[in-house]
């Protein structure tokens, strides 16, 4: 037996030969509300949890269903000085360790 991923091909070419009349308008202001307010996790999943190390940029994201985990999860994370972020159902949340707030111009 092969270790192989299965191919799956894209239907992008199948995509933009479909004219543009079949497709509802949508205004930039809609897309953005839509796509970055409107995510949706599933009812077992507590949160998703986005970790991205500074120094090499390397991102790992892990989901929990218990509360418990998720806690001893971000404090590892803390502990070791690394950005991320927190998805639940109701809210999304970047945290960053304290030495990193002088540079942060968002705010």
């Amino acid at each position: 037996m092969t270790n192989k991923k299965r191919y799956y091909p894209n239907k992008c070419a199948r995509l933009r030969a479909v004219p543009a009349e079949y497709f509802e308008p949508c205004d930039y202001e809609d897309f953005m509300t839509w796509k970055l307010e409107g995510w949706i996790i599933p009812n077992e999943v507590l949160c998703i949890i986005r970790e991205e190390d500074p120094k090499s940029g390397r991102i790992r994201e892990f989901t929990y269903k218990r509360e418990h985990a998720a806690r001893k999860k971000t404090k590892e994370i803390m502990a070791a000085g690394n950005h991320f972020v927190i998805c639940t159902a109701n809210h999304l949340e970047h945290m960053k360790p304290e030495e990193d707030w002088a540079d942060d111009t968002d705010y």
